[in-house]
């Protein structure tokens, strides 16, 4: 372990001295745990020229699987510590429009009840390795399914089409046939989402008139907002928008898109008192709607 640890502060650094002055250790100590490693690996994992040191190919790969394992390990071992004193943590990743407007506004009750635990927040708009990214649990919206992870249903995506209030004065419709004067703005993700809704409709694809694509659903409301298009939105994270007027519906023909949010995390992490805690309170929020 004193190897990989010598390793690992070395290769972020990228340097022999600044790694011994984090570990507490001379420069030539750290040297030679980097060289024993090597020794043992049978690999270079620097460059070393002059002054200065550089990862090999063999290095940057090898830093990039350590540092996950061992960010694993500091987690592990701060989730034995919580255990002893009552407390504890998990690392959630989740989409950052649902953080903003659904999670964060109710996350104090979270804290209010369980005050002896901590939820650190990432941001995720897509699949990724929850091992190697150090993260414990995901809300992510889909079918449910995510290879080796278990899900816990929260709520169905309905999305109803919004528009702007000064648009809707400027360009007044009376039927989602005048959708057709509009831009229609997508989440780059979901951009499909649309057309089903005008075939829900009757309406015919050819008069759709898409518009930009954006990443993130925040942006994509603040387009609306602003006046660019008409955006298919989650009827949730609209409702404070629509409510203080500055989105209304433009029909009120809300769709169920047939996908869910949901709350993912590794089978083995259900035991860990945090995470259980942080998911029945969750299915507890959802719940009241």
């Amino acid at each position: 372990m004193s190897l990989l640890l010598a390793f690992e502060a070395s290769a972020r650094h990228l340097s022999f001295t600044r790694a011994a002055v984090e570990l507490s250790l001379t420069q030539s100590a750290v040297s030679r745990q980097v060289q024993a490693l090597e020794d043992l690996l049978e690999v270079p994992l620097f460059k070393r020229e002059k002054r200065r040191i550089l990862l090999t190919e063999a290095g940057a790969l090898y830093q990039r699987e350590l540092g996950g394992a061992l960010q694993r390990i500091r987690s592990a071992s701060l989730q034995a510590i919580a255990y002893r004193a009552g407390r504890g943590s998990l690392h959630l990743a989740a989409l950052p429009t649902f953080t903003a407007k659904w999670l964060m506004p109710r996350l104090n009750g979270f804290y209010a009840k369980h005050p002896g635990i901590l939820v650190h927040l990432h941001a995720r708009v897509t699949q990724f390795d929850l091992d190697l990214a150090g993260i414990d649990a995901v809300i992510a919206v889909g079918d449910g399914t995510w290879p080796g992870l278990v899900s816990y249903h929260l709520m169905d995506e309905e999305v109803l089409p919004v528009i702007s209030p000064a648009m809707a004065a400027a360009h007044p419709m009376h039927s989602p046939k005048d959708l057709a004067q509009h831009l229609l703005l997508q989440v780059a993700a979901r951009p499909e989402v649309w057309q089903r809704w005008f075939l829900a409709q009757d309406l015919p694809l050819k008069s759709m008139r898409l518009g930009a694509q954006f990443e993130l659903t925040t942006h994509l409301i603040q387009a609306v907002a602003s006046g660019i298009g008409v955006g298919l939105l989650p009827t949730f994270l609209v409702a404070d928008d629509i409510e203080r007027g500055d989105l209304q519906a433009a029909f009120d023909l809300p769709f169920n898109t047939g996908a869910g949010y949901y709350f993912f995390t590794p089978p083995e992490k259900l035991g860990i008192p945090a995470i259980a805690a942080f998911r029945d309170w969750l299915l507890e929020e959802t719940e009241k709607g």
